[in-house]
């Protein structure tokens, strides 16, 4: 089993380098991290990030998010073309699993049509029925226009160190963890490797530093945007201390990171700086 990290989200947005501080992230950069991972089924990809259309039209993404963020769009970057570049023919994609729902995650789903798309209940609920004007603005339902076909799930008493857990019929072993707060139907993703697991933990946290126990965190203004990201923040913060906990606890056996910190990004793919193109790791 081979797990690739890719990045298919890449941003710059205004004011990085202040939003996010050092240690890592001095080049304001934020990564779109998404998994390729490769099972004898097939494949399964753990977000999307953006899509061939919103290369194409990224009126699709919603001017105050491209403005905000300022994405690095590209055809290359796009999870379809990264994965016909490890050789694979997208239509092996048999599975799509998401953290959620917003403009920088679900933005490739119509690149991989024939594809299952696992997600949480409450998460697509928030998409199809918004109940406030953040949930409205937030999830771009023309990115899911050509109809997917989901898979939606609900928790069901499974317990995954101490998280509630929903196991997915995926090969290899594959489980959404419930973590929201950032959005209504927030959910990490843990897989199963060779080496323990991995827990993709979505937009749970951006910087690295938030998941350091006892460490320092991120700057000011990243909790203000993370704040005003939030369904509910409380809940959010919440479960960050539950993944510091985690990492405190089982460390040697969970390696934890986020979808945009470039720190972590770049440390799992073995490398210190991105050379560009998918590294499988």
């Amino acid at each position: 089993m081979t797990v690739h990290h890719l990045d298919c989200a890449s941003m710059c947005p205004f004011g990085g380098q202040l939003l996010l501080g050092s240690g890592g992230l001095l080049t304001g950069r934020i990564v779109g991290h998404c998994l390729l991972v490769e099972g004898p089924a097939g494949l399964t990809l753990v977000d999307t990030g953006f899509g061939t259309a919103d290369v194409a039209d990224p009126a699709r993404l919603g001017r105050a998010f491209t403005a905000m963020v300022r994405p690095r769009l590209s055809l290359p970057g796009t999870a379809l073309h990264q994965v016909r570049a490890l050789g694979h023919d997208p239509r092996d994609v048999r599975d799509i699993v998401l953290t959620h729902l917003d403009a920088d995650h679900a933005g490739g789903l119509g690149d991989f049509p024939e594809a299952r798309v696992h997600v949480l209940a409450d998460e697509l609920r928030a998409a199809r029925s918004p109940l406030t004007r953040g949930e409205r603005d937030r999830y771009r339902t023309v990115q899911w226009q050509h109809g997917p076909a989901w898979v939606e799930h609900r928790t069901a008493g499974e317990s995954w160190y101490g998280f509630a857990a929903v196991r997915l019929p995926v090969e290899p072993e594959i489980l959404l963890v419930p973590l929201p707060g950032h959005t209504r139907g927030h959910s990490a993703v843990a897989v199963r490797d060779g080496r323990g697991w991995l827990l993709h933990c979505g937009d749970a946290y951006f910087s690295h530093r938030e998941a350091v126990p006892g460490g320092p965190r991120g700057p000011r203004t990243l909790a203000l945007f993370q704040r005003l990201l939030a369904t509910d923040n409380g809940v959010r913060l919440h479960n960050q201390e539950r993944l510091r906990a985690l990492r405190r606890e089982h460390d040697g056996e969970v390696r934890l990171f986020c979808a945009h910190d470039a720190h972590e990004y770049d440390l799992l793919r073995g490398v210190r700086a991105d050379p560009g193109g998918p590294v499988e790791r």
